[in-house]
């Protein structure tokens, strides 16, 4: 079996998605009429008390083309980073991007992230020089003070980097878990040229990202059910 047949065969095997797991998991439920994006009618079917309701056969199609494509971007080796910086998502994506072995973000996005990513890669460095001084018990010669404000600043560059600090070059993606909330990401990729994949909810402009999920970005289950997804198909390609 060449590579190709191979990638083929586990592509074929992505997620087994069913709409009416999705409808138990609120993927269908947007955001209220009055908030909803001209480009996001397409993928509307109704209106439920004042609240847009997303159809979950078109979410099923666009999702299976975003699992085909993370399995052929990471059956080549490369990465996608994963991105949502809602508090109640902070845990939710950490771990799932730990499990998938990929970098994240899950605190506030860092403008120059990407378009700036040198100046990122020295502290960077810098973070990973102090953890490496830490755990060899090279600290221990400073003061109790000095260790101290040690030990924030290394807490405060964990927030900030610490889901990036393997990350030695740009994504081949960014996986976004809000489009409104997080454009900036989304510009900034778009910039370096880098692909862009979103949950596209009812008030988000779904023509930012190259591969969209339309769903509830705000509902926990939602999110959950999206990114278990995700790292199922993920894990798959990397068998």
């Amino acid at each position: 079996m060449t590579i190709i047949e191979d990638i083929k065969e586990k592509i074929m095997k992505i997620g087994n998605l069913k709409t009416e797991e999705m409808a138990e998991a609120g993927l269908h439920f947007g955001h209220r009429t009055s908030k909803v994006h001209p480009k996001m009618k397409p993928y509307i079917e109704g209106v439920r008390n004042t609240i847009h309701i997303l159809n979950l056969e078109k979410t099923k199609e666009e999702f299976e083309k975003t699992l085909k494509y993370l399995q052929e971007t990471v059956s080549e080796g490369k990465l996608v980073l994963f991105v949502g910086t809602k508090i109640q998502f902070k845990q939710i994506i950490k771990d799932a991007a730990e499990e998938m072995g990929m970098p994240y973000i899950a605190g506030r996005w860092l403008g120059g992230t990407f378009t700036n990513f040198n100046t990122l890669k020295k502290r960077i460095e810098y973070f990973k020089e102090l953890e490496s001084k830490k755990s060899k018990g090279e600290l221990e010669k400073y003061t109790k003070k000095e260790r101290a404000d040690m030990d924030k600043e290394l807490k405060d560059l964990e927030i900030k980097f610490g889901g990036v600090k393997n990350m030695a070059g740009l994504p081949e993606a960014i996986f976004v878990l809000d489009m409104k909330k997080d454009f900036l990401a989304i510009k900034e990729a778009k910039t370096k040229g880098v692909k862009v994949i979103g949950i596209a909810d009812t008030n988000a402009d779904p023509s930012l990202a190259d591969y969209i999920i339309p769903a509830n970005d705000d509902a926990i289950s939602s999110v959950r059910f999206i990114l278990d997804k995700v790292k199922e198909a993920v894990v798959k390609s990397k068998k």
